[in-house]
């Protein structure tokens, strides 16, 4: 088994696994990197590609993200893994989040998080086919990036492979993973068999393969999402990522501003309150636009009740929504799809050794995409000096 011997092994080849890899491997270690599908298709490849940890409550999150957001752009300026960086736009709808944003901006200045308050018409300018019966003003994050979410991680998986040596298996489910005096030995449902001095497992929501005792008695849930993107808009550009007021009354950035708790929560609308709906919009490079969100909950043991299926009237109310916010050259829909993540009710992640050597992290929420890359250096950092 010496030459399928490893510093470290990941399972799970999405940006929370990834990037454990990729700064195992800038450290000089050799890592192998398995994943059980032909390709990441979970969180990674189904959100908006929005990285913006103006979002994230202040502190250990925000300053992951801010972190992340030096990796991206160093990854990029060596290797495209495309990012853009075009800013983060947070919209209010309404005085009261005209006063949250005004808060937040104070609060970045003393932290020292670069962002700039927009009025109504410097939001109408910069945002074509924002409508002024929506728009009272917005705060946008210039530093905060964007990218493809159907692309970033294989283009990711490529550089780590060609410049940094991982090795990387796709179809690759891990059956068991054991400590055996020094080492750690991994078997593959395919047979294979890898042994390493550490492994991380970054199992995203696929809690039945390994230690599914552990993750069927803890305070996990899996959050359901509904997404949809148009068809390419020709002649039109939507520049980087666009947060609705919903999204202020949302976000945990926002929760620290002194304004928050009178913020009445009663003024959302009912539908949108129910099915766990804000406004998000982000333009891909091929021109189309991806429009969502909804939210809904079930425990990790209870998770396939959430369903395969597309909810119309979800998808319904989102478009109604953002037909309020927007007034776009067409609203075709080209696709509507369903993301899953795991997230933690009582705690703000999944991290733990449950055996020698054996780290399981997972359950980071909607944090994945903006913060991964900044947690994984850290851990990387702990986990071996």
């Amino acid at each position: 088994m010496a030459n399928n011997h490893f510093d470290l092994i990941v399972t799970g080849a999405g940006a929370l696994g990834s990037f454990h890899a990729y700064h195992a491997a800038k450290k000089g270690l050799k890592v192998l990197l398995l994943e059980k599908d032909e390709k990441p298709m979970e969180a990674t490849v189904r959100n908006f590609g929005q990285v913006v940890p103006s979002g994230m409550s202040s502190g250990k999150w925000q300053d992951f993200g801010r972190r992340s957001l030096e990796i991206y752009k160093d990854i990029q300026s060596r290797f495209d893994i495309t990012v853009r960086q075009n800013g983060t736009v947070y919209l209010a709808s309404d005085s009261t989040e005209m006063t949250l944003i005004e808060e937040l901006a104070a609060i970045n200045e003393k932290q020292g998080y670069q962002s700039s308050l927009f009025g109504k018409e410097t939001c109408l300018e910069k945002y074509p086919g924002l409508r002024a019966s929506y728009c009272a003003g917005g705060l946008f994050f210039p530093q905060e990036v964007t990218v493809e979410p159907s692309r970033l991680i294989h283009h990711l998986i490529a550089f780590m492979k060609e410049q940094l040596g991982v090795q990387y298996k796709s179809l690759s489910m891990v059956k068991s993973v054991l400590y055996k005096q020094d080492h750690c030995e991994v078997e593959t449902s395919n047979s294979e068999r890898f042994s390493s001095n550490q492994v991380i497992i970054c199992n995203g929501r696929d809690f039945k393969a390994l230690y599914p005792e552990i993750f069927f008695n803890s305070d996990i849930e899996v959050s359901k999402l509904q997404m949809m993107s148009t068809s390419l808009m020709e002649g039109y550009t939507l520049p980087g990522s666009i947060l609705s007021g919903l999204s202020i009354r949302r976000y945990e950035s926002f929760r620290e501003c002194p304004s928050y708790k009178k913020a009445d929560a009663a003024s959302i609308n009912e539908n949108c309150r129910k099915w766990g709906i804000h406004i998000l919009f982000k333009q891909a490079t091929d021109g189309s636009i991806i429009i969502g969100d909804s939210h809904e909950y079930a425990d990790a043991k209870q998770a396939d009740q959430l369903g395969f299926e597309v909810k119309q009237v979800v998808n319904d109310i989102i478009l109604q929504e953002a037909q309020r916010m927007f007034r776009l050259p067409h609203w075709n829909i080209a696709k509507q799809w369903n993301g899953y993540y795991a997230q933690r009710k009582g705690h703000d992640l999944f991290m733990e050794e449950v055996d020698t050597n054996i780290h399981i992290i997972t359950a980071i929420g909607g944090k994945g995409m903006t913060a991964s890359a900044g947690l994984a250096e850290s851990n990387i950092q702990k986990i071996f000096n």
